[in-house]
């Protein structure tokens, strides 16, 4: 979009070389001016509401100015439709509608000063091309919005499926490890005693097989408890496998993880609360902070787990709850935790989540 207008103002320009001379230094200026304005709100950050704001009042201020310098080329239109490509992107439909009647209201009455003849068509038709430019930008908007909401649902997707098989494999690895323990051990356990048995009698207590045998059972049967604590103790769900899923496909912010050591997280319903609130943050750091790093970190405490998160965003006047945090409250409180919101060292939203183990 950005390119397209940017050609679209040199074809403008090319067209001034029309002009008399007496005109041409003024609207050359003029058109300068709009160009600058509107490479500010095209390049400029999102952040910059203000800023952009300005750039595209100014924008429709040079539009008219041109319309009165250049009334019979078509300069003004051109810039026009120009104007509300841009002012598509940041107005919503009511005040869009609005300004545009109000500025083509300006460019009819330029026109009738100017005694431009059928100043009323010249108008109907700026408006045909400046609806289908606004049109054009909804639209691919609106594609762009659909496009990352279908990424953040797959990686969503993703992220459940990686909790669900890590779940799943937990439970089979546990399954296993008390058949061993149960079967196993306890067919271990009774050749033990009967070994004992028979190496209590005196025709068999000499054998040196009976020896051997007691003590590769002895042997095995440790080996099968070692087997079963450790299959007990590797349980835990892949948490940062599932959290960089869900921030694969954003743009921005990056994601800062940091999983200490040792913590491991064995219900998935805990997991999958985490995993939800990462999930809330990342959107709202993206949407309202525009943050372009997001740090998590995960870490055991005596009482349990503390899970934070802090954005390098800039937050605006005090932080209003909405249904997304309201979510995480309502997440942490079932699990019998503790959610505290407060500020990060560089002006950003920080969470601090505390579960009990």
């Amino acid at each position: 979009m950005t390119l397209a207008g940017v050609f679209t103002l040199a074809a403008v320009a090319l067209g001034l070389r029309f002009l008399p001379p007496d005109v041409l230094p003024a609207a050359a200026a003029a058109l300068a001016a709009y160009a600058l304005g509107f490479l500010l709100f095209a390049l400029a950050p999102e952040t910059w509401e203000r800023p952009r704001q300005l750039a595209l009042v100014a924008m429709a201020g040079l539009a008219l100015l041109l319309g009165w310098l250049t009334p019979r080329i078509g300069t003004a239109q051109v810039l026009l439709v120009v104007w509300v490509a841009c002012a598509t992107n940041i107005l919503s439909p009511r005040w869009l509608i609005g300004a545009t009647a109000l500025l083509n209201l300006g460019f009819y009455l330029m026109m009738v000063h100017h005694e431009f003849g059928a100043p009323f068509t010249m108008v109907l038709i700026n408006l045909g091309f400046q609806s289908l430019a606004g049109l054009c930008v909804h639209y691919a908007r609106r594609a762009e919005d659909s496009r990352d909401t279908l990424a953040r649902v797959n990686a969503d997707l993703l992220a459940t499926r990686a909790l669900l098989a890590d779940s799943a494999r937990d439970a089979e690895r546990l399954r296993v490890a008390r058949e061993l323990h149960d079967v196993a051990g306890h067919k271990l356990t009774a050749m033990k005693l009967n070994l004992r048995a028979l190496a209590s009698d005196p025709a068999l207590a000499a054998r040196e097989e009976i020896r051997i045998a007691q003590q590769l059972s002895t042997e095995l049967l440790d080996d099968i408890r070692s087997v079963v604590q450790a299959m007990r103790d590797s349980r835990g769900l892949d948490l940062q496998t599932a959290i960089r899923a869900l921030a694969a496909p954003l743009p921005r912010p990056a994601l800062d993880l940091r999983i200490e050591d040792g913590v491991k997280v064995d219900d998935p319903a805990v997991a999958e609360s985490l995993l939800r609130i990462v999930q809330e943050c990342l959107t709202n750091a993206a949407r309202h902070a525009s943050a372009e790093t997001l740090t998590v970190s995960l870490k055991k405490e005596d009482a349990g787990m503390h899970l934070q998160i802090e954005d390098d965003g800039r937050l605006k006047g005090r932080v209003r709850e909405g249904n997304g945090l309201s979510g995480i409250r309502e997440r942490v409180a079932a699990l019998g935790g503790d959610v505290q919101l407060g500020s990060s060292a560089t002006g950003g939203l920080r969470m601090d989540v505390r579960l009990p183990a």
